[in-house]
């Protein structure tokens, strides 16, 4: 059945025969136990032609098998008081199900349903289209979503990182039924999932039940790899974007190191000092954080009424973003100064012992806030293990408190130049604007 047995931090992590990789962490504070299947495909994994492919499989999972037609699975989860989701992103598709304990077996039983006999039924995958067409169609109606998606189309040309999550236009069109169920048949297999179990169960009892739903699947075949590399930049790209919103946006981009690069925990660092502390991953929320750099230097001097930075995890080199809504009548190129004079003060100056010291220990909290509950934490470990490892995971807090004032000026420097930056500004139409 299982091997390689490997247990730190009292997390087991193991194998099955067929490949499927089991993740498991006992947690007995309320009779809730939260399970995950990570798959390791996103728009990562995808081809110029079938962008958005990823997106759309996930929702036709949602569309039932034999053992659970439509909206079965849905009445079952109600029944039983838990809660169930699905996402897609670049780096990775993830299905969960939090639920009393006892109730847990539902989720195997569904997750490996799912996994081998999702039926994509020709009249559900054309009313899904539908479906994804008016989501993308709504999502254009809003300008900073569409200046997102310019901006990260123009920073990478050669990754596949370019492409949205929910994929172009053109491509949600054309791709056929065929084409959904080739992409389920080669990335939703155990061999290419991680499956995470934490919260109140005996570990070894979950593994045998693991086995017990998913050891039997067949292995799929072996997954195409990603080996799509970004050239560094050499010119600075800009994006004017107008329209008829009459709220301006700016966006700067920079090229930033993946998850398990050694400038990772200076940038994470360096995002708390000027945009806030953020919880990580998938629920991160920085609080109202308005002691940081970049609110001093934009809101409280009324260029602009909200600007944030960010800066995730991810399996490939990805970016380091500011987002900045004008002020009404503001000027894009005073906003756009006003960050640039924040970065250099940092590349000159460095960060002060007690600004360091805030910047880490709120980041901190944030994490430990975001890894809270059962399902958090079956995320996160889940999680880890697609964009780096567990070991990254366990040594996260121990990584973040060796971050010098050193380190985040060096990050500072290495990664926010001019020919480096991918600018964005929307801006209204008509005379008024620039």
């Amino acid at each position: 059945m299982a091997h390689n047995n490997m247990a730190h931090n009292d997390v087991i992590k193991t194998r099955l025969a067929n490949g499927m990789q089991v993740v498991l962490k006992e947690s007995r504070v309320a009779p809730v136990a939260s399970f995950w299947i990570f798959y390791r495909v996103g728009s990562r994994n995808e081809n110029s032609g079938a962008t958005g492919i990823s997106h759309w499989v996930e929702h036709m999972l949602f569309k039932g098998t034999d053992n659970f037609p439509r909206g079965q699975f849905d009445k079952a989860v109600a029944r039983a008081g838990g809660i169930f989701n699905g996402m897609t992103s670049q780096d990775w598709t993830t299905y969960f199900e939090t639920f009393p304990s006892d109730r847990i077996e539902l989720a195997l039983q569904v997750e490996s349903d799912r996994m081998a006999n999702a039926t994509f039924d020709v009249e559900e995958t054309e009313s899904e289209r539908t479906v994804i067409l008016s989501e993308r169609e709504g999502a254009e109606n809003n300008y900073f979503w569409l200046l997102h998606e310019e901006v990260q189309a123009a920073a990478f040309q050669a990754h596949s990182y370019h492409h949205p999550t929910i994929g172009w236009k053109g491509d949600l069109r054309s791709l056929t039924r065929d084409d959904l169920y080739r992409h389920y048949r080669t990335y939703y297999t155990p061999n290419n999932a991680v499956a995470v179990a934490v919260g109140d169960f005996d570990a070894q009892e979950m593994l045998t039940r693991i086995d017990r739903y998913f050891g039997a699947l067949p292995a799929g075949p072996e997954v195409p790899p990603v080996r799509l590399s970004e050239p560094e930049q050499k010119a600075q790209r800009r994006i004017l974007l107008r329209g008829e919103d009459s709220t301006g946006y700016a966006m700067l981009v920079f090229h930033a190191p993946q998850a398990t690069h050694e400038d990772f925990f200076a940038l994470v660092v360096l995002d708390s000092v000027l945009g806030g502390a953020k919880g990580m991953g998938l629920f991160g929320d920085g609080g109202n954080n308005r002691s940081n750099r970049l609110y001093r230097a934009l809101v409280d001097t009324e260029l602009a009424v909200a600007v944030a930075s960010s800066f995730q995890p991810t399996l490939d080199p990805s970016l380091f973003s500011f987002y900045i809504t004008l002020a009404p009548g503001g000027d894009h190129q005073a906003v756009e100064d006003a960050v640039w004079q924040e970065i250099r003060k940092i590349q000159e100056d460095g960060v002060r012992p007690q600004e360091l010291e805030k910047a880490i220990k709120q980041t901190k909290a944030q994490f430990v806030y975001s890894s809270e509950s059962v399902t958090f934490q079956a995320y996160w470990l889940g999680f880890s293990e697609i964009v780096a490892s567990i070991e990254w995971f366990d040594n996260w807090l121990e990584q973040l408190t060796a971050v010098t004032s050193a380190d985040v000026q060096r990050a500072a420097r290495r990664y926010f130049q001019p020919h480096l930056q991918t600018a964005g500004w929307y801006a209204p139409q008509g005379p008024q604007s620039e």
